[in-house]
C-alpha cells in the first residue's frame, strides 16, 4: 500500500511538473519549485524522468537574479503528431498537428457524395498521405480524432448523421485503429469545435462557452466549467432541431419548424440552387460585397433566424461568450450585427448584454484541432496517470 501511494504521488506531482512546463516553458526548475510548492529535490528527479522520457528538454541558461544562471526547460512539442480529421457533408479537412496544436500539414478534400462508404477509401488515403510526410520524432503518430456532423454516443458510435449516407453498423473507431494501429477518438463536429476553440481559440480566456457551427445543418457545442458537456449519452448540444415555428416545415429529424431549416446554409442556399442563379456560399459572400440588395435583404433574415435560436441558448445556458462558426458570417459584418439585432429585441437589456458574441478565430480548423487536442491529452495523460 506504501509503495502504491508513493508512485501516485510520484505520477501526481509528475503531470502538475509536465502541465507548468508545457503552459509556461522555458521555465527554470527553481520556478517550478516556486509555483508547485514541490521541493527542489522532487522536481529535479521528476524533471529528469520527463527528459528521459523526451518530452521535455534542456535549453541554454537563463537570466539570473543572483548566483548561478538556471538552466531552462521546454516542452518537446515535437516528440510526437498528432492527425485531427472534419468529415463534412461535403468535404474532409485534414491536419497534423505537434503537440502544442501547431498545424505542420493540412489537406482538404472536396467530396462529390455525402456517403461514407463511397468516400471510405478517400478518408483513409488522406491519412496515410498525412503520415507519409509526418517529421520524424521519438513517439510517431500518437493518435487520430476524427469528428462528425451528428451524434456520437459515449462509446464513441456514430448513431445519425441527418445528412450523411453513414452505414450505423460500421464500426469506424475499430476500423481506424486495426488499419493505423494508433488510438482514435470520435466526437461530435460541434463538440470538437468548442473544444478546439477552448484550447487554442477564442474561447481560451472564458470557463463557460456555447460554439454554435452553421453548416448544412446547425451544430452546438458547449463547454462548461472548461469540461465538454456531452449529455448522459452524448447527444447534447443538437440545438439545431428545437423548434422555432410549431407549424413549420418538416425536418429529417421528425420534428417541424427546426431552427436550422431556417438558420442554416443550407436553409439560405436552397431557394438560389433551386432556380440555378447561385450555387455556393463564396458567390452569396461576393454578391454581399458587391451592395446586392436582395443578397443583403436575404442576409439580414439569415441573421434574424440565427439570433432567434441564439436568444433560446442564451436563456438557458447563459454561457460567458457566444462562438459562431460559419464562412459567411465571418465574412460578411453585417450579419453578425442581424444577430445581435435579433438578440437584443428578445432580451431583456441587461441580460443581453452580460455575454460575448465572437467569430471563431480558428475557422474551419476548429472541428479538427478540437480532435486533435483531444488526442494529445489523452497521449500526455499516459505519462501521468
Amino acid at each position: 500500500m506504501i509503495i502504491a501511494d508513493q508512485m501516485l504521488v510520484k505520477k501526481m506531482n509528475q503531470k502538475v511538473l509536465l502541465n507548468e512546463i508545457v503552459s509556461n516553458s522555458p521555465i527554470s526548475r527553481a520556478r517550478l519549485s516556486e509555483i508547485t510548492g514541490l521541493n527542489k529535490s522532487t522536481v529535479s528527479s521528476q524533471v529528469n524522468t520527463l527528459i528521459e522520457k523526451n518530452l521535455i528538454f534542456e535549453i541554454g541558461q537563463g537570466q539570473s537574479s543572483g548566483g548561478r544562471k538556471p538552466v531552462m526547460l521546454v516542452f518537446n512539442k515535437n516528440a510526437g503528431y498528432s492527425i485531427g480529421l472534419d468529415i463534412g457533408v461535403d468535404s474532409i479537412n485534414g491536419i497534423l498537428t505537434d503537440l502544442k496544436g501547431n498545424i505542420v500539414l493540412d489537406q482538404y478534400q472536396q467530396l462529390e457524395k455525402p456517403s461514407l462508404d463511397k468516400n471510405k477509401d478517400v478518408l483513409c488515403s488522406m491519412i496515410k498521405d498525412l503520415i507519409k510526410k509526418m517529421p520524424d520524432s521519438p513517439y510517431g503518430l500518437i493518435g487520430i480524432g476524427l469528428c462528425v456532423p451528428g451524434l456520437v454516443n459515449t462509446e464513441q458510435q456514430v448513431m445519425f448523421t441527418p445528412n450523411i449516407d453513414w452505414n450505423y453498423n460500421l464500426d469506424l473507431k475499430s476500423l481506424i485503429e486495426q488499419e493505423f494501429k494508433v488510438p482514435v477518438f470520435i466526437e461530435n463536429e460541434a463538440n470538437a469545435g468548442a473544444y478546439g476553440e477552448r484550447v487554442f481559440g477564442s474561447a481560451k480566456n472564458y470557463e463557460n462557452i456555447i460554439y454554435v457551427s452553421v453548416g448544412t445543418g446547425i451544430g452546438i457545442g458547449i463547454v462548461i466549467n472548461n469540461d465538454l458537456y456531452r449529455g448522459v449519452n452524448g447527444f447534447a448540444g443538437e440545438m439545431g432541431h428545437v423548434t422555432i415555428d410549431f407549424n413549420g416545415l418538416k425536418c429529417s429529424c421528425g420534428n417541424r419548424g427546426c431552427w436550422e431549416l431556417y438558420a442554416s446554409e443550407k436553409a439560405l442556399l436552397t431557394p438560389y440552387q433551386s432556380n440555378g442563379n447561385i450555387t455556393s456560399y463564396q458567390e452569396i459572400i461576393n454578391l454581399a460585397n458587391q451592395n446586392d440588395p436582395e443578397i443583403l435583404m436575404t442576409l439580414q433574415n439569415f441573421g434574424f433566424y440565427l439570433g432567434i435560436g441564439l436568444t433560446s441558448i442564451l436563456n438557458t445556458f447563459n454561457p460567458q461568450a457566444v462562438i459562431i462558426r460559419n464562412d459567411i458570417v465571418e465574412a460578411v459584418p453585417m450579419v453578425l450585427n442581424s444577430i445581435r439585432n435579433s438578440i437584443s429585441s428578445r432580451s431583456n437589456e441587461k441580460f443581453a448584454n452580460s455575454h460575448e458574441l465572437l467569430l471563431s478565430s480558428l475557422g474551419k480548423n476548429a472541428p479538427a484541432l478540437g480532435t486533435s487536442s483531444l488526442v494529445i491529452e489523452h497521449f500526455l495523460a499516459m505519462f501521468t496517470s
